[in-house]
C-alpha cells in the first residue's frame, strides 16, 4: 500500500482495520489537538456496550419514531437530558407549558384562573382556552421566567380547587446544547 506525503491513499489501496483506526485516531489528533477533544466541532465515535435485548427495543423504538440511525437518536437522549438537566437548576431561564382540564362549573373557577394569571402576567406569554364538552374546558398556558418561578406558577394553578388534570412541560430557555 503507497501513501501520497499527506497520508492520502493511493487509487486501488486498501485499509486493514488496524491500519483504519490508527489512521482515524491519528487524523483526530491533527484535526482538534488532543484525542476524542471535540470542541473543534467535528463529531467523535464512541463506542457503546449494550444488551442485546435491549438494543432490539431500542431500535423498534427508534424506527417507530422515524430515526434513520441510531447516532441521530442517541444524540437526542443527550440534549434532552442536558436540556433538562438545565432547566432544573432554580435560577436558570425556561419556558414551560401548563395543561390545564378542569370543570367550568365548579363555582368561581374560572374567575380564580384568570386572576391567577393576571397576578402573574409578566410570566406568562400566551393562553389557549378549547372547550372539551359542555363541561369541561382544556387550557393551555405558556410561561417564561426563572425555573423556581415558573414551577411555583405551575404549582398554584394546577392546585387550584376543580382543575381535574395539570400538568407542566418545561425546557431549557437559553442555548440548546
Amino acid at each position: 500500500m503507497q501513501a501520497s506525503p499527506r497520508g492520502a491513499l493511493a487509487a486501488g489501496a486498501r485499509l486493514s482495520y488496524a491500519e483504519f483506526a490508527m489512521r482515524a485516531r491519528t487524523d483526530k489528533r491533527s484535526r482538534s489537538g488532543e484525542p476524542g477533544d471535540s470542541k473543534a466541532g467535528g463529531l467523535s465515535r464512541i463506542g457503546v456496550a449494550i444488551d442485546s435485548d435491549l438494543l432490539e427495543k431500542f431500535d423498534r423504538l427508534i424506527r417507530h419514531r422515524g430515526y434513520t440511525n441510531r447516532s441521530e437518536a442517541f444524540r437526542d437522549l443527550i440534549r434532552a437530558e442536558l436540556v433538562e438537566q438545565a432547566a432544573d437548576a432554580p435560577d436558570s431561564p425556561v419556558v414551560g407549558t401548563v395543561t390545564l382540564v378542569y370543570d367550568h362549573n365548579v363555582r368561581l373557577l374560572n374567575e380564580k384562573l384568570v386572576d391567577l394569571q393576571h397576578e402573574h402576567y409578566d410570566h406568562i406569554l400566551s393562553t389557549l382556552h378549547i372547550h372539551l364538552d359542555h363541561d369541561h374546558c382544556l387550557e393551555v398556558l405558556v410561561l417564561r421566567g426563572a425555573s423556581r418561578t415558573v414551577r411555583q406558577i405551575a404549582d398554584i394553578l394546577i392546585a387550584t380547587k376543580g382543575v381535574k388534570i395539570g400538568r407542566l412541560t418545561i425546557t431549557a430557555a437559553g442555548a440548546m446544547p
